[in-house]
């Protein structure tokens, strides 16, 4: 996986299942022993909710675990950690698209959020979706969905020093 250096930005990308969080924990833990997972999860059905569960139960108490759904940019400078995980960039899209327009997200919320991920001191991994590999969404939200996120991941890949792809499990350094 390689050097990690502080002050870094790495993005992990990737299908669902594919194995992107497991491969943002390694790296994360090859920085230190101050470790931070920002999760951008939000409980709404029982699926989701049994879902979390379980990721709290797999970080252990190596990580200190904080949910932040709506303003991850307001809480990162606050987490005192060599490495912090953000997962996931996708899901925080969609809970910024409850409430806001296609044009605040990207042009308030996204720069924001970019902005603290450039002032992070440490190793900051953020985990998003490939959302644009599978069919054409069916409905206007799902296509919409797709094309914002897509234009997310473009940003943070275009400010990250590496980004990542996972196929199968299988990482593979695209920068």
């Amino acid at each position: 996986m390689g050097d990690r250096q502080p002050g870094k930005l790495v993005l992990v990308t990737g299908g669902a299942r594919s194995g992107k969080s497991r491969f943002a924990l390694d790296l994360a833990r090859e920085a230190g022993e101050r470790l931070a997972y920002l999760a951008t999860a939000r409980p709404g059905d029982s699926e989701m909710e049994a879902r979390i569960a379980r990721h709290r139960a797999e970080r252990g108490d190596e990580w200190l675990l904080v949910e932040e759904p709506d303003d991850p940019a307001g809480v990162l400078s606050t987490l005192g950690a060599a490495a912090v995980v953000l997962d996931c960039l996708t899901l925080w899209v969609s809970n910024r698209m409850d409430t806001r327009t296609d044009e605040e997200i990207l042009g308030e919320d996204v720069p924001r959020l970019l902005g603290a991920a450039g002032r992070f001191p440490d190793l900051l991994i953020v985990v998003t979706n490939e959302v644009g590999l599978g069919v054409v969404p069916a409905t206007p939200l799902g296509r919409r969905f797709r094309d914002i996120a897509g234009l997310v991941n473009q940003r943070f890949a275009s400010e990250a020093e590496e980004v990542h792809v996972l196929w199968a499990g299988i990482p593979h350094r695209l920068k």
